[in-house]
């Protein structure tokens, strides 16, 4: 995925001239916690007639990036697409949602067709014909005490070829099947790793699962970062629950729309401190006002795990803290956090490198807020080094953001698919297909800024990137030809 190009950076756009250009173009519009909430420019009543207060506000627009996103027609788009559609409406033009690539198109039209053949192949699982077969497989996902109504409710299947549970997209609009995620288990030794698979694709994979089954009138919601866990939360507490299509490693800005209705949400992301450290960067995202979070310990687990050792899921949920606090804190507010970093220590000091023992013992692992400078000569290995060391990260989930400003990134990205697949791919071209399908599921970004910059232009497509793709992990490559050879001298 590649972030806007230098020459035609996002123009960025605040709050205050979105809400000025909304009244001055007589739009009515409220206020929400992540969006600005309008009537529809696609739906209703068409030519030069003002929007009307009285229609259903389905337009939302992203306080902070612009972009909008229609709930009734899926038309969406950036805010200067918005802009040309309400010029279009006063000259009488039917608005026209932003299109898509042909190519695009034919490959989302490809994946649902997918997505329907494997739908329709996979079984319920309390339908498969042996009893024993039905209980082994439960067994295995560690699902044994999650009931087949619950089940039912939530449509899961499974696919007996790919040995696969199969979790369903369904539309929030009309209830037909939008895409689907395959989940399987793999055993190395006596740990257990759960392998997932989109249709359509990771990236284009923009669901809540479970949200097509939230009545109207639900004004709490627990947000999950698994499948698995939103089922265990609506048997255990009967709560409404959806899962983030990728779990703790990115909120993106797309589903934030569909989150507006609810009056709180409570954040219940995972286990580990990666998922702690995420609530609290979703919580930002969602408005704090409203948010709760689950934190992490060994009485309260994920959901799944909870239902599983017969904890009081409901008594975990009405333990959760308050995203927002106020500038001044007590030790006792402060006290669970310090016992879970003594706990957690492990943890604390950040994902470790997997490829690399020796770094561990120096810089203990990748931590959020840390700044890491390599330096040596030309030629001695700062590229190829950084780039095995930035894709160890990203292979353990570690949402990344390149900028390449020495060379350029089709050969940055050679190098690093050489270093993922781990051989000669020139030599064995047959293979290129699987290695790259497989390199794409990274999350894994590029900046295609090259040679000097703005350093101002550089700093906001990082801050766009950190909230369109929830960025933990930036590299600059380098820092000299990014700064141009003039500013050496000067302390920046």
């Amino acid at each position: 995925d590649v972030l806007p190009s230098p020459d035609r950076p996002a123009p960025s756009v605040s709050i205050t001239e979105i809400r000025q250009y909304l009244r001055a173009q007589d739009i009515p519009f409220h206020d929400g916690y992540s969006c600005l909430h309008t009537p529809s420019l696609f739906t209703g009543d068409r030519g030069d007639q003002p929007l009307s207060a009285s229609a259903p506000f389905t337009l939302f627009i992203d306080k902070t990036t612009g972009s909008f996103l229609c709930t009734a027609t899926l038309a969406e788009g950036t805010w200067q697409d918005f802009q040309a559609n309400v010029e279009m409406r006063h000259r009488g033009i039917t608005p026209i949602p932003p299109a898509s690539s042909e190519e695009m198109e034919q490959e989302m039209r490809q994946a649902r067709e997918d997505a329907r053949c494997i739908w329709e192949r996979a079984l319920p699982l309390w339908e498969l014909l042996d009893e024993k077969e039905t209980k082994e497989t439960k067994a295995l996902f560690g699902i044994s005490q999650v009931s087949n109504a619950t089940l039912k409710r939530f449509g899961v299947r499974y696919l007996r070829t790919a040995r696969s549970l199969v979790f369903p997209w369904f539309s929030p609009q009309d209830a037909t099947l939008k895409g689907l995620k395959l989940v399987r288990v793999e055993k190395k030794g006596s740990t257990l790793t759960y392998v997932e698979e989109t249709l359509p694709r990771f990236d284009s994979y923009l669901n809540l699962f479970g949200l097509s089954l939230i009545g109207r009138r639900d004004a709490e919601l627990v947000l999950t970062g698994w499948e698995l866990d939103a089922l265990a939360l609506h048997q255990a507490a009967g709560v409404a629950s959806v899962a983030l299509p990728r779990g703790a490693s990115c909120l993106p800005p797309t589903l934030l729309p569909y989150l507006e209705r609810f009056k709180r949400i409570t954040l219940w992301l995972g286990e580990d401190l990666r998922s702690w450290e995420a609530a609290k960067l979703f919580a930002r995202k969602l408005s704090l006002k409203r948010c709760s979070l689950v934190r992490p310990g060994s009485l309260q687990p994920r959901p799944l795990e909870a239902l599983n050792q017969g904890l009081n899921v409901t008594k975990i949920l009405r333990s959760a803290l308050l995203a927002s606090h106020k500038s001044i804190v007590s030790f006792r507010q402060l006290r669970e956090e310090v016992f879970g970093e003594l706990v957690n220590t492990e943890q604390v000091s950040g994902v470790k490198w997997a490829r690399f023992p020796e770094l561990n013992k120096l810089l203990k692992g990748h931590r959020r807020g840390e700044l890491t400078i390599f330096t040596g000569p030309t030629g001695s290995g700062k590229t190829t080094f950084i780039s095995e060391y930035a894709l160890d990260l990203c292979m353990q989930g570690v949402s990344t953001l390149w900028g390449s400003f020495e060379i350029n990134n089709v050969r940055l990205a050679k190098i690093m698919l050489t270093q993922f697949a781990g051989r000669r791919l020139e030599d064995q071209l047959e293979l290129y297909d699987e290695w790259a399908d497989r390199f794409e599921e990274l999350p894994l970004y590029f900046m295609t800024f090259h040679g000097q910059q703005n350093i101002k232009t550089v700093i906001d497509t990082m801050q766009h990137a950190v909230y369109m793709y929830d960025i933990t992990h930036v590299v600059v490559d380098n820092l000299q030809f990014m700064m141009g050879h003039e500013h050496i001298s000067v302390d920046r």
